[in-house]
């Protein structure tokens, strides 16, 4: 008997698809918003979204077929990590952090925020320093690598960052735009701007940072999946700057009026090789929390503005080459180009900062006493779990209810910290756990709905057989529900590439969005923003974990279609994006750690 077909009871143990016996035997902020896109005609937009369609099918891994990589890692040409540009200015920032970090507990508790901190050089350098910095350095042998804040793929960090500010006092005497230098903690200066555009266009003490993506340095060892996981690192990025940014008082959204387009000339992103070039992400307004509830965006008036301004500045700095040479996958390149983002054509949109709220507290004591600065900066990606650790069910609960995107609410609204960075409405993202030693939580297949307005397609979409009990005990503002008992390590570990760290954790976890209706109503461009979402719900699951003393890692590697199946899910109505897994890691002792700042000071 096939036994993905048999019943599925809470008394049985939750089946396996009989291709992993056979292989183990080998938008937006306003809800106007969307309705005022500049949207391209039917046609156009059917052959954005087929092109996005046939990317996302044609890169999901299977039990007899990975996605199309290269055939072994060519490291003569492993990309640099670090980009630079040649001759501009640079600007250090501080490497020390103040002893004044608010406990983690208190992070997602509006109240217990720090008021809004004057942008100057003391808190420019505390915000990159605790998000997309240098967190270490690893040596074994004759081998030394660095870590950073913010979680990547394979550590190979597609991710750059341009700060886009007004002065800053002992930074620079005029508006500028400086490129962040990670390796170095330091920004070069690539542009200074004229003092009318912050004045004309945003609030006093706020300023920008523009996120883009560098293809090759993913692509270089995952080849086409690549593109997945560069708008995972998106997310884990917008995650990391919206926590420290909250730290010092300040707010965080993303500005999604403006088009690809408008941003590759506000970035002034470089013109190399299409293989080396960066791919234009999004745009983060930085502001002070409590000032004024309400912001307007002029959308037009700033892409006028960075159109007729920008191309005529005097850009300073030539990027370096990160590699000799480069295996091209198009479908990457062609993919990106379908998903790039329009403008808006309505003139303005706001920002409601005033029905932002805390999240719910279940287990205030499951965290150890770290603040926000020791547990980004100890954040890691584990490895190995042991197999052996446990959390209380009072712990899972509270980890969950971080990850909803209202704080403490079954409405799907992203009002709570860090999912009040996004600009669209409403959560597309749930999360499909596999529990395996939770303490007062029986073993199985669970269901975290982060927006509850989709219930009804996933019970639709899903198994018939399923149970969606809500469990014993459990809060009752967290939409979880139980959908089969039984013990779940070996599917886990089958279906994330059968790799043991997916059941040898305290849990793990598909997450899975609502897909095709999405990109139909919106548009092709939310493809990527999808993993954004995923992103940030794993930021937030590093950040947890880390902070009740366990640890946690991203899963990349996992098959598409068999998720799916054990589900249910027999459309592209809903479909798994990013796997993780929270647990007691094993610490690698041959491993060295030395400290960031200053690094190795030879090139590595």
């Amino acid at each position: 008997m096939n036994p993905i077909s048999s019943r599925l009871t809470s008394a049985s143990l939750l089946p396996i698809p009989h291709t992993i016996s056979l292989i183990s035997a080998m938008s937006f902020s306003s809800s106007s918003s969307s309705r005022s896109l500049k949207v391209p005609t039917f046609k156009e937009e059917e052959e954005k979204l087929r092109q996005v369609l046939k990317y996302h099918n044609q890169t999901k891994h299977s039990f007899t077929n990975y996605a199309r990589g290269p055939r072994g890692l060519d490291w003569a040409n492993q990309p640099n990590p670090f980009r630079r540009y040649l001759s501009s200015p640079l600007l250090p920032l501080l490497q020390q952090d103040g002893d004044d970090s608010v406990l983690y507990s208190s992070l997602f508790d509006s109240s217990s925020l720090p008021p809004p901190k004057p942008i100057s050089l003391s808190t420019i350098s505390h915000l990159f320093l605790h998000s997309l910095a240098l967190s270490a350095w690893k040596t074994t042998g004759a081998s030394t690598w660095p870590l950073r804040v913010n979680p990547s793929s394979g550590n190979l960090h597609p991710t750059e960052a341009y700060l886009i500010s007004p002065p800053i006092p002992s930074l620079s005497h005029l508006p500028f735009v400086a490129h962040y230098a990670p390796k170095e903690h330091s920004l070069e200066v690539r542009a200074n701007l004229p003092s009318s555009f912050f004045l004309n266009f945003f609030p006093e003490n706020s300023f920008l940072i523009g996120v883009s993506s560098i293809f090759w340095r993913e692509a270089w060892k995952y080849g086409e999946r690549a593109f997945r996981y560069c708008n995972h690192d998106v997310g884990h990025a917008i995650a990391a700057l919206a926590v420290a940014a909250g730290e010092l008082g300040w707010e965080l959204k993303l500005l999604d009026g403006l088009g690809s387009d408008d941003l590759n000339v506000l970035m002034n992103l470089p013109e190399v090789s299409e293989i080396e070039s960066e791919h234009p992400d999004c745009l983060l307004l930085v502001f002070p929390k409590g000032d004024r509830d309400v912001i307007n965006i002029d959308y037009k008036g700033i892409a006028s503005a960075i159109r007729e301004g920008f191309t005529s500045l005097e850009w300073k700095g030539t990027p370096n080459v990160l590699s000799k040479e480069h295996l091209r996958w198009d479908i990457i390149y062609n993919t990106a180009e379908a998903v790039k983002k329009p403008s808006l054509i309505s003139n303005s949109s706001l920002i409601d900062a005033s029905c932002f709220r805390g999240s719910g507290v279940v287990s205030r004591s499951s965290y150890k006493e770290l603040t926000v600065s020791q547990v980004v900066r100890m954040r890691r990606s584990a490895v190995d779990m042991d197999g052996v650790t446990f959390i209380d069910k009072s712990a899972f609960y509270q980890m969950l209810m971080h990850c909803l995107p209202s704080g403490s609410s079954t409405k799907g609204e992203q009002l709570a910290l860090p999912f009040r960075a996004l600009s669209w409405d409403c959560a597309e993202v749930h999360l499909a756990l596999f529990v395996h030693r939770v303490s007062g939580l029986p073993k199985g297949l669970y269901f975290l709905v982060r927006n509850e307005d989709h219930l009804g397609d996933l019970k639709r979409a899903m198994r018939s057989e399923f149970e969606w009990r809500r469990p014993d005990g459990f809060p009752e503002d967290l939409p979880l529900y139980m959908l089969a008992e039984g013990d779940c390590q070996r599917l886990a570990k089958g279906l994330s590439c059968h790799q043991d760290i997916a059941g040898d954790g305290c849990f793990s976890l598909g997450m899975v969005a609502r897909f095709e209706p999405v990109m139909r109503e919106m548009g092709s461009w939310m493809y990527p923003r999808l993993f954004w979402e995923t992103g940030v719900v794993g930021q937030v699951l590093y950040l947890e974990a880390h902070a009740m003393g366990i640890s946690a890692t991203g899963i990349g590697c996992y098959f598409d279609d068999p998720v799916h199946e054990v589900l249910g899910i027999k459309d592209s109505s809903f479909q798994s994006l990013y796997h993780f897994t929270v647990g007691g890691p094993v610490l690698d002792k041959r491993i060295m750690t030395l400290p960031a700042y200053p690094g190795p000071t030879s090139d590595v």
